[in-house]
């Protein structure tokens, strides 16, 4: 079987609580990460694109995205491609 890259975008409302002088300093605070968070609810994910790889680009991709499991097997990173089983129906 194929394997398909899907690419998305998630969306998350974050909130942070911050005691300051005005809303401008708050927003600043947040702005420049120097905030905690407080809470986060995720709303929506929405699909960007979607492609055919073969291995040898699926292997870069990982190594690319998740260069601290460069030293893994192969089959180790194999092991994170979600099969579909098909089930004999059509």
């Amino acid at each position: 079987m194929p394997k398909y890259l899907v690419e998305t975008i998630s969306m998350h409302r974050i909130r942070y609580v911050v005691d300051c002088e005005n809303a401008e300093d708050a927003k600043d605070t947040v702005t420049m990460n120097e905030a905690e968070e407080f809470s986060q609810m995720h709303i929506d994910e929405m699909i960007t694109s979607t492609r055919v790889i073969d291995d040898a680009e699926y292997l870069r991709l990982f190594d690319e995205d998740n260069d601290y499991l460069r030293s893994w097997s192969e089959d180790q990173k194999f092991k994170y491609v979600h099969k579909v089983e098909d089930d004999g129906t059509e």
